[in-house]
C-alpha cells in the first residue's frame, strides 16, 4: 500500500470557505447544521465604504483555525466542533446576491436566503457587510425571539423620507418585527449617538446597557436581559469592542469591550437562551492594518461563539434530532 497522502492546508492554501466548511451553491441540498453567508453590502455606510469586502476577509482569516479538525481551546482543556468539522455539519452557503444601489431587492435577496436556510433546519450565521443588513435576516424568521445587539451605536434612527436603509437605521425596522419580543442594545457609549435616538428607543421599551450599565450587570446580568430557554438572535457590531482592538472599522470608539468581556458575554447567553441565529458585521479590511487583526479578531469571535453554542446540552439534543431526520430524508 501507497503512503497515505497528508495536506497540511497552510491559510493562504485553498479556496476560503469559512473555517474550510464544504460549500453548498444550492440550498435543496443543505445537509449542515450551521449555515455561514454573506450579505456583502456597504450602501448603508455613510462615511467610509469598504464592509462590503468584510465577509471575504472574515472568510480568509477563519483558515487560520481548525487545521486539526477542531478547535482546542488551552484555557478550558476543551476540544470543540469535533463532531462538526468531522461530519461537515457546517456549510458555506456563499453570499447573498447583491444588487448596487438596489437596497430593497439586496435585502429581499437577504430575507429570501436566510428563510431557506430556517427551512432546512440549519442554523443562519451571517457576516456581515454594514449593520443595514441585520435587519433583512431577522425579519426572515417566524418564530417569536428576542434580539440582543451588542454596538457602540444605538442605530435606531428615525426615518426621513427614503432615508431608512443606512447603517444607523436597522434596530427602527426591527423593533416593530411582529415576532421579536424585545430589544436588548448593549455596549452603548458613542459621543455621536443622538439623545433623541436613544430616547426614541427607551421610549419603545427596549433595554439600552450603556458600557458603564454592561460593566456593572456583568456577563450574567446581561444574559438575564432575555427569558431563559427562550429564542434569541444576537447581533455583534464589531465596534462594541474597542477601538484598539478594531482598527478596520470605520465607526470604531474608545471605552469599549475587551475581548474577554464580550467572549463572555457570548457564553452566557449561549448557556441561558436558545440562540438561533447570529450575524457579526461592520468589519472593513480596506481600513485595516497589514495583518489583517480586525478580520482576524471577528473570525476569532465567531468560532469562539460556535464552540460554546454548539457545546451546550440543547445543541446536543437539536444535533441528535437532526441527524435522525437525515437519517429518515426529512431534509
Amino acid at each position: 500500500m501507497g503512503e497515505e497522502k497528508h495536506k497540511l492546508n497552510r491559510p493562504f492554501v485553498g479556496i476560503p470557505s469559512f473555517l474550510r466548511s464544504p460549500i453548498c451553491s444550492d440550498l435543496d441540498n443543505l445537509k449542515a447544521d450551521i449555515a455561514i453567508f454573506g450579505v456583502p453590502h456597504d450602501e448603508g455606510s455613510p462615511f467610509l465604504a469598504g464592509s462590503r469586502m468584510g465577509p471575504r476577509a472574515i472568510r480568509e482569516h477563519s483558515l487560520r483555525f481548525g487545521s486539526q479538525g477542531s478547535i482546542y481551546d488551552p484555557e478550558t482543556k476543551t476540544q470543540y466542533l469535533e463532531e462538526e468539522f468531522s461530519k461537515d455539519l457546517i456549510a458555506d452557503v456563499g453570499d447573498v446576491d447583491v444588487w448596487p444601489t438596489e437596497v430593497r431587492t439586496t435585502f429581499k435577496n437577504a430575507t429570501e436566503l436566510t428563510e431557506k436556510i430556517i427551512s432546512k433546519g440549519a442554523f443562519p450565521l451571517m457576516l456581515g457587510g454594514d449593520h443595514g443588513v441585520t435587519y433583512p435576516v431577522v425579519r426572515a424568521f417566524n418564530e417569536p425571539l428576542h434580539v440582543i445587539h451588542f454596538d457602540a451605536h444605538i442605530d435606531y434612527a428615525p426615518f426621513i423620507h427614503d432615508l431608512q436603509f443606512t447603517n444607523s437605521h436597522p434596530f427602527t425596522h426591527i423593533k416593530p418585527l411582529p415576532h421579536v419580543e424585545s430589544l436588548s442594545q448593549v455596549g452603548i457609549r458613542s459621543l455621536r449617538s443622538t439623545k433623541s435616538e436613544i430616547d426614541a428607543s427607551i421610549n419603545d421599551a427596549n433595554n439600552v446597557i450603556t458600557m458603564s450599565e454592561f460593566r456593572a450587570k456583568g456577563s450574567d446580568g446581561v444574559a438575564q436581559l432575555i427569558p431563559s430557554e427562550s429564542s434569541c438572535y444576537i447581533s455583534v457590531d464589531i465596534d462594541v469592542l474597542d477601538i484598539a482592538l478594531v482598527p478596520g472599522c470605520v465607526s470604531a470608539e474608545p471605552n469599549g469591550m475587551s475581548y474577554a468581556e464580550l467572549r463572555d458575554t457570548l457564553a452566557a447567553i449561549t448557556k441561558h437562551a436558545n440562540v438561533i441565529g447570529f450575524d457579526l458585521v461592520e468589519v472593513n479590511p480596506q481600513l485595516d492594518v497589514g495583518t489583517g487583526i480586525t478580520s482576524y479578531i471577528a473570525a476569532h469571535t465567531i468560532i469562539d461563539f460556535l464552540c460554546q453554542l454548539t457545546s451546550q446540552p440543547r445543541w446536543i439534543n437539536r444535533r441528535s434530532k437532526k441527524a435522525k431526520e437525515r437519517q429518515a430524508g426529512n431534509f
